[in-house]
């Protein structure tokens, strides 16, 4: 883990969070092989995606990230009163309408929202409060409450795919799997998508294949398996991506962007290259603001948006009409409290919001049943959830996935959608 991240954080629980769910999800099941031929990159072992099909991306914003602090309910007065210190003036708010407004540093992606390509649903999360990084984590990633079954809603949903390829499912920006792509279908995890290549080809392929099948060609069992799925990447879509032209989109380059944009220029990289990839999964920064939260000048808060939304941006732009094929969520463990402490950050809570951007997206609105901030219509001093993470996700599957059974990708849910999704 990046010390710098450690050092930041003021919560000990999303620290062993991380450590403990990336642990654990390289552990999850014997089945899953696992090779290092690609010098960065790390497979598992199964296969859904077709080339020109649409693609998901996942950006998880990891620590619970304050969503009254992005999308700001102005509307409500117990906003105001619960933060003397850290509210967004009405007055500084973009896109707002009667109740919500968006943080002035997601400015970067206001033309998003005009031209109805972006879109935010308030009072979302898990169904009941989970205040803890390690299980509330580890909750959202399984979605499936209740379930023996040991595997990620992502990893289920690559695994429903009809015509199977290897690069169906690819978490990207870091080289353990997490919780939500591990499980029995086959994903690629890499920092970098141009390292998905046996290393020290260069002008000799064909005697660098040639010996690792005489090294490997008579091998048996899970390893032998991962040598053969590495060197079927390495050939076809590792050798495509490779040999890409580099993109002409500038990405943001301070380190409030460091969490995000260069995995995402990865993954426009990645969709760009039209290898069959169905979801790519993101985490990006520490957003476990105990202290250190700020107001519009300073501050860990706006900084770390400022970051995401110029990211995100960027990434938008790159695809120029590929939009018309990716649609982008983000995702995080819960909200924070409404209140603020005596630090002026903000502890663990429940309710939060998501934002959801590209194709098919019914944007430039927000969504969902605002339960309001009064003490009470409170849940124990947070803000109540309203929408189920689960539906939001289900709502972008049943339109852009079609063929994918919502019933198995989430066990146990009501399918009640929001409206969001054209």
């Amino acid at each position: 883990m990046n010390s710098t991240i450690d050092e930041q954080c003021g919560c000990a629980d999303f620290v062993l969070s991380r450590r403990s769910i990336l642990k654990g999800a390289t552990a999850l099941g014997g089945a899953l092989a696992v090779t290092q031929m690609f010098g960065d990159a790390m497979m598992q072992s199964t296969f859904a995606g077709t080339p020109g099909g649409n693609t998901l991306v996942v950006l998880s914003l990891r620590g619970g990230i304050d969503g009254l602090g992005v999308v700001v309910p102005h509307g409500d007065p117990g906003y105001y009163a619960a933060r003397p210190t850290t509210a967004v003036p009405a007055s500084s708010l973009l896109c707002a309408d009667a109740m919500f407004g968006l943080h002035p540093s997601m400015a970067p992606l206001q033309r998003f929202w005009n031209s109805g390509e972006i879109a935010a649903i308030q009072a979302t999360g898990l169904p009941n409060a989970n205040r803890s990084h390690f299980s509330a984590i580890a909750e959202v990633e399984d979605a499936a409450p209740g379930s023996s079954q040991r595997s990620g809603w992502i990893n289920r949903m690559i695994g429903m795919g009809s015509s199977p390829t290897l690069l169906d499912g690819v978490q990207i920006g870091s080289n353990s799997p997490t919780a939500a792509i591990s499980g029995e279908a086959a994903s690629v995890t890499t920092k970098d998508v141009n390292k998905m290549q046996v290393p020290g080809i260069g002008g000799w392929a064909s005697e660098r294949y040639s010996s690792l099948q005489t090294a490997w060609g008579a091998v048996q069992g899970p390893l032998a398996t991962g040598f053969g799925q590495a060197i079927t990447v390495s050939k076809g879509p590792g050798q495509k991506v490779a040999t890409m032209a580099a993109t002409a989109t500038p990405y943001p380059t301070s380190s409030n962007a460091a969490p995000f944009a260069e995995s995402l220029k990865n993954a426009a990289r990645l969709i760009k290259a039209d290898v069959g990839t169905d979801v790519i999964a993101i985490d990006g920064g520490n957003w476990d603001l105990h202290t250190n939260y700020g107001n519009l000048t300073a501050g860990a808060m706006q900084g770390s948006i400022s970051g995401l939304a110029q990211s995100l941006a960027a990434f938008l732009d790159d695809l120029g009409e590929l939009r018309q094929r990716v649609t982008v969520v983000t995702i995080s463990e819960f909200g924070r409290r409404v209140a603020e402490n005596g630090s002026q950050g903000f502890d663990h809570g429940w309710g939060n919001m998501m934002l959801v951007a590209g194709a098919g997206v019914r944007g430039g609105r927000y969504y969902g049943n605002w339960p309001g901030l009064n003490s009470t219509a409170l849940g124990d001093g947070d803000l109540k959830v309203t929408t189920d993470y689960r539906n939001v996700l289900g709502e972008i599957v049943s339109k852009r996935f079609p063929d994918r059974s919502l019933p198995d990708l989430f066990p146990g849910i009501s399918y009640n959608p929001t409206g969001f999704m054209l």
